[in-house]
């Protein structure tokens, strides 16, 4: 089965070893960030740093002067890998090891263009602005990710791209010291806080044939229980519409699958006009098409086709696999890779890898990603290597 492992460009510049040691892991490719959020990553084996922050969502690479000049949305460069064109420089070195390329961009989720423009960010119900999360309804936004995705994706050295967040962002967010667990929010209640009400989501719902007004008071009237705390913990689409009512919440949906469907069509076709003929698009994706966030919810139909395939998130229990798995069964002309994290010290398990993949590709998985090559302790990449190694 066909292996990639998630890197950063900053666990190869700098590192002559890292492109073999990568390759010895049994993988055929690499997916390298090409645009990607703010964090702070560890470089256990970098023999000059340990701890690479980067500030802000950023491309890793020139971005184009004259496909931004004079637009208030912009990418922001990078600063914290010593390189001109650190994707470049990196996907150059790993080609070099034999390994292909293939570019990982994050698109909606950025907290830097949610603070220098609040405008851009989803509005929650209570008139909350979420600065990490850009409300992909705006006509601004869109063109934005748009020409991101064309430029970040097409990089030297990258076969194909695998395009993150290309959905809707809502609550849900690793920040920076974060204190929002008091209050257990289930899948219901984060649906309900990441309705956006920004004015042109508000139109949008009026389209819908509902009033905005009235609908934000439904909203807050059905969060009050979850506040309380005697909200219903259930799972799934079927809790949205006990907490909001049935036929509001379709029609939420609705406005929502509509943007987001219209948006990933752009992207898609954006990104295959910029690159030659076989470049391979994938979204990482959840077919719960409610869910939002870095896996956005799709339709599988829909998804398939108009993208090459999805990059599906397989960690955890065998039912989390075959939730996500199962609805994209037969999927025979397209990528199904099934994502599984192999880092112990986040909530990875690289022991049951060979089973857990063995177990995606007898649900119709025909390729694995490996999260993350560059995060992994070296006995997690030994682990992989042999899992690898055993499953052909």
């Amino acid at each position: 089965m066909r292996t990639s492992a998630f890197l950063y460009p900053w666990d190869v510049v700098g590192d002559p070893d890292a492109p073999a040691r990568i390759a010895d892991l049994g993988i055929q490719q690499v997916t390298l960030a090409a645009a990607y959020h703010s964090t702070r990553a560890l470089t256990p084996r970098h023999p000059a740093r340990r701890v690479v922050t980067a500030e802000h969502a950023a491309v890793l690479y020139p971005p184009d002067a004259g496909r931004w000049a004079g637009r208030a949305l912009r990418p922001y460069p990078q600063a914290w890998t010593a390189s001109d064109d650190p994707f470049a420089e990196a996907a150059e070195a790993l080609a070099g090891a034999g390994i292909d390329v293939h570019s990982w961009v994050v698109l909606a989720h950025n907290s830097r263009l949610g603070a220098e423009h609040p405008d851009t960010s989803v509005v929650n119900a209570y008139g909350d602005r979420y600065p990490w999360a850009p409300c992909i309804a705006r006509p601004e936004v869109r063109a934005y990710l748009v020409d991101l995705a064309a430029e970040a994706a097409v990089r030297d050295g990258a076969r194909g791209t695998e395009l993150e967040s290309c959905g809707w962002y809502g609550f849900a967010h690793l920040h920076a010291h974060d204190k929002v667990a008091g209050v257990g929010l289930g899948d219901a209640a984060q649906y309900l806080m990441s309705l956006c009400f920004c004015a042109v989501c508000r139109a949008g719902y009026a389209g819908q044939g509902l009033d905005p007004e009235e609908l934000g008071a439904a909203v807050r009237r059905a969060l009050e229980p979850v506040w309380a705390g005697s909200g219903s913990p259930d799972a799934g689409w079927e809790a949205v519409g006990k907490l909001l009512g049935a036929d509001l919440a379709e029609a939420t949906l609705r406005w929502r699958m509509e943007v987001a469907r219209s948006l990933q069509e752009a992207v898609t076709g954006a990104v295959r006009a910029a690159a030659a003929p076989g470049f391979q698009v994938l979204l990482h994706a959840d077919p719960a098409p409610y869910r939002c966030g870095a896996n956005v919810g799709v339709d599988p139909e829909h998804i398939l086709s108009v993208a090459d395939g999805v990059v599906l998130p397989c960690t955890g229990a065998d039912a989390v696999r075959e939730a996500v798995l199962g609805p994209f069964a037969g999927a025979s002309d397209a990528v199904v890779a099934a994502n599984l994290t192999v880092v112990r010290g986040m909530g990875g398990n690289p022991d049951t890898l060979e089973r857990d993949a063995a177990h995606a590709a007898s649900l119709g998985a025909n390729q694995l990603r490996l999260y993350h090559a560059g995060l992994a302790s070296d006995p997690d990449l030994a682990t992989v290597a042999g899992a690898l190694s055993r499953l052909g």
